[in-house]
């Protein structure tokens, strides 16, 4: 009827570097994009963008 003997001060600090790892692998995938990626989706946008515009009617002004 022995139980294992712990340390509590390493079992805290196990414990909050496990938790710190599940936070920075979370983020990671919230967050997580290269400057290419983050480049390309800008350009798409405004390429995007432009060729909305590009298709823009401007009303005329008959006032008949």
């Amino acid at each position: 009827m022995s139980a294992e003997i712990v340390n509590l001060r390493q079992f805290r600090k196990k414990q909050s570097r496990s938790e710190k790892e599940k936070q920075a692998e979370q983020n990671r995938i919230t967050f997580g994009r290269t400057k290419a990626e983050r480049h390309l989706t800008k350009a798409l946008n405004d390429k995007a963008s432009k060729a909305h515009e590009a298709g823009h009617i401007e009303p005329s002004n008959t006032d008949d």
